[in-house]
């Protein structure tokens, strides 16, 4: 199986050439599903046909389906939603309140990490394509699953045992099925690392990034690109959409086109190795198949293997010296004064701006001690002393 996940900045055209990809990958005679975690839900207005929260077949080897949280929730973690809700109405919350409530934070994106975790274990596609909310919810996607384990690794270390039959008398006393909760939210946390190191598999899982030629969106790009090596994401492609062709000089644009060309420029020089594919502006609404499948032909002309990861990089490795350990993390589009680092038990913890990576190491590693780091753009290489 083969995961390509579809992020940039909102408006770039993501879902479009999301769609697109996934059209022509099923033309291909790949079988193909494109999953929509993003709460607008724009992928049924680009195919321009109505979508559900469970795959349906909308052209041959195309299957689609637009994640829905509710619907996820009674389908992956029923007892959890129990839980929630008998803990509200037992405060007094109002029913309707508490179906709303129920939803928690991350649930989302947990949902849409329990639905790839199905497919991939069943084996039920060749390829997913996964149009993805705008970046900065992507990256609560992508962080997930090491924030819930670090999570449930501190709460309770101990005293899971414990907690489970201090449950089954919480359920007796108040009807509350703690118990089940808990059993249940733990089968969830073990699928959420379970999907992680899936998607974090060079040779199975990539992110293609989104852009247009300007300012803003470029260096929310950027910032997505360390993010995503951060977090240990293989991201194998740029996507410049939007491009003005230069007849449009005829038309005033002149100005606008000397700025694209810049921007252009840059785009190459920062992404560069990564393969960047480029796609004019339409001039028109995008919606429909037949015009998804005009972009996917323009954008990616006679290419047949989409199962290909176009390119690999590993953004983190552990290895060993004569003194101790080096782990060495790729940081693109950073200063040394960007980040920290901290180490704490068997955890490396590097933060850049509101963004933290916490890399569990080998058991061994909780004896060893952060002796100094050094960084030369983009790898940071921090020395680990016995």
């Amino acid at each position: 199986m083969r995961i390509m996940l579809f992020t940039g900045k909102g408006g770039v055209g993501k879902t479009t050439l999301a769609a697109a990809t996934a059209l022509r990958a099923a033309q291909s005679g790949t079988r193909t599903l494109i999953l929509s975690t993003d709460p607008a839900h724009s992928l049924s207005d680009a195919l321009d046909q109505e979508l559900t929260p469970e795959p349906q077949e909308i052209a041959p080897n195309l299957f689609a389906q637009e994640v829905d949280v509710y619907y996820s929730m009674k389908k992956h973690w029923e007892n959890v939603r129990q839980l929630m809700l008998a803990t509200f109405r037992f405060q007094g919350v109002e029913n309707v309140v508490a179906e709303e409530l129920s939803a928690l934070p991350g649930m989302e994106e947990a949902s849409a990490f329990l639905w790839l975790e199905e497919y991939h274990r069943e084996g039920l596609y060749d390829l997913i394509v996964i149009d993805s909310a705008p970046t900065g919810e992507t990256l609560s996607l992508l962080s997930l699953p090491q924030v819930t384990q670090s999570w449930v690794m501190k709460a309770f270390p101990g005293q899971r045992f414990a907690m489970k039959g201090f449950g089954a008398m919480v359920r007796g006393m108040t009807g509350i099925p703690l118990d089940y909760g808990l059993d249940e939210l733990e089968r969830l946390f073990d699928k959420l690392e379970r999907i992680q190191k899936v998607m974090q598999d060079p040779e199975i899982s990539s992110i293609r990034v989104v852009l247009n030629p300007e300012r803003m969106v470029i260096r929310e790009a950027k910032r997505a690109l360390t993010y995503l090596q951060l977090y240990g994401y293989n991201v194998d492609a740029v996507l410049v959409n939007r491009i003005l062709p230069e007849a449009a000089r005829a038309g005033g644009f002149e100005q606008y086109l000397d700025q694209q060309a810049d921007y252009l420029e840059e785009i190459e020089q920062s992404f560069q190795p990564l393969p960047i594919f480029k796609l004019a502006h339409q001039g028109r609404e995008v919606f429909g198949q037949e015009l998804l499948q005009e972009i996917g032909q323009s954008l990616y002309g006679g290419r047949k293997d989409f199962m290909e990861v176009l390119y690999q990089d590993k953004p983190f490795e552990l290895r060993e010296t004569s003194g101790g350990y080096i782990a060495r993390l790729k940081l693109p589009f950073v200063q040394d004064k960007d980040f920290t680092v901290n180490k704490y038990g068997d955890e490396l913890v590097v933060s850049i701006g509101n963004q933290r990576r916490t890399i569990a190491l080998p058991r061994f590693a909780n004896y060893l001690q952060v002796e100094g780091y050094t960084f030369e753009a983009p790898w940071l290489e921090v020395q680990l002393k016995r």
